[in-house]
């Protein structure tokens, strides 16, 4: 076997969208040099960083190479490429990839958003007013998850996948956002599951916490 390519990922470790690849990582023994990004203090918006991702946004993985792959889920399939964590069946792997669309699409612009209101963005802003509504559709995605997980143990696959990953990342810490998953038990369940998985760790908190 040839030798592992080397890797860098520029993160921020309170993201949910950069734990989900710190956690793949980990569980595929994948060795990589992390480069902590602090994006809300600007970090990602300097010369140097719009170089490499455009979009000035974290995670990114940039190889010894130099090629650079950007959004975190495109960066889950890479480096789950042959793993147990990305299934051979192209049915299943349709699956598993349908799950992280309904995560970046459905899922995080809600649950993720509203943890940043309340973790990053001081308590006299506007952008508090948009915690009712984004609560409310932050329950939707979950009540989607309750449903299958009423039927199936995992996302998208018969053992946990990426798609459990793209998806834990930022329902486990919820109710930083002030989104209750006591209405969940499924979901809750599913919570336990994944993090008696050795490997699966919960994000650090956010600086701020204010609920509102």
């Amino acid at each position: 076997m040839g030798a592992v390519m080397t890797i860098k990922v520029y993160g921020m470790s309170s993201s949910g969208n950069c734990h989900k690849v710190r956690m793949a990582l980990t569980l595929l023994q994948r060795p990589c040099d992390w480069v902590e990004v602090d994006s809300a203090a600007g970090q990602t918006r300097t010369p140097q960083f719009l170089a490499k991702n455009a979009n000035g946004r974290v995670p990114i993985l940039e190889r010894e190479d130099g090629q650079v792959l950007a959004e975190s889920n495109a960066i889950l399939c890479w480096l789950a490429e042959g793993s147990a964590l990305m299934p051979a069946d192209p049915w299943q792997r349709a699956q598993v990839l349908a799950w992280m669309f309904f995560e970046q699409y459905s899922h995080e612009p809600y649950v993720a958003v509203a943890r940043f209101i309340c973790g990053w963005i001081p308590p006299d802003s506007p952008r508090h007013a948009d915690l009712p509504r984004l609560r409310e559709r932050a329950a939707d995605a979950l009540a989607v998850m309750e449903r299958h997980l009423q039927a199936q143990a995992w996302f998208g696959a018969e053992t946990m996948s990426i798609a459990d990953l793209a998806l834990f990342a930022y329902t486990h810490c919820a109710d930083d956002g002030g989104v209750s998953l006591e209405a969940f038990p499924q979901v809750r369940a599913w919570l336990a599951r994944m993090l008696a998985v050795d490997g699966i760790t919960p994000m650090p908190s956010p600086p701020l916490l204010v609920q509102a």
